[in-house]
């Protein structure tokens, strides 16, 4: 089966490792991209943010009565380079999968995010959907990244161990 590709590419001022705390934490999602609230239901295989873990982000925007959640599973992890995940639940896609990779670029840092998944008919609608959020996400990230990394910002991820684990959402 073909697949169906969406992809976003911008440079931020900031270097790799500000990106990284705010990419590599779901907890944070929510300070810069269209998620509400997110947190994690368990922690990774070797690691409370890598390849296993699976987290859940609460859409900020309603659709119908209610505000979807989606449920994403860690991958694979380099961390201040590389974080491949993918949809367990939340969105109607088959075989989804999604890598978000960061560069040092002469400016800061150059931020790829790219998914693909199955053509079928409720794909081809979430690929309508993602061609224009994706571009969106990706600088909102680069913006969030800046400004933490402005003088007196204070640190990108204040107080957080990796270990937070806020309740999951109600169904």
């Amino acid at each position: 089966m073909s697949k169906l590709h969406v992809e976003a590419e911008q440079t931020t001022r900031a270097v790799p490792e500000i990106v990284w705390a705010l990419v590599s934490d779901a907890t944070m999602y929510p300070r810069w991209g269209p998620w509400r609230e997110a947190g994690y239901r368990r922690p990774g295989d070797t690691s409370p943010r890598g390849p296993g873990a699976v987290y859940w982000l609460r859409s900020s925007r309603r659709y119908g009565l209610r505000y979807p959640v989606m449920v994403e599973k860690i991958l694979d992890a380099e961390e201040g380079q590389h974080l491949a995940y993918t949809v367990i639940r939340g969105i109607p896609v088959r075989n989804y999968r999604a890598e978000v990779s960061l560069a040092p670029a002469a400016s800061g840092t150059r931020i790829r995010w790219a998914a693909s998944w199955d053509r079928t008919l409720a794909g081809r609608l979430v690929h309508r959907s993602l061609r224009r959020v994706y571009p969106q996400i990706v600088a909102d990230l680069a913006a969030a990244a800046e400004k933490a990394a402005a003088p007196g910002a204070g640190p990108a991820d204040p107080g957080s161990s990796g270990t937070n684990t806020p309740a999951q959402p109600a169904r």
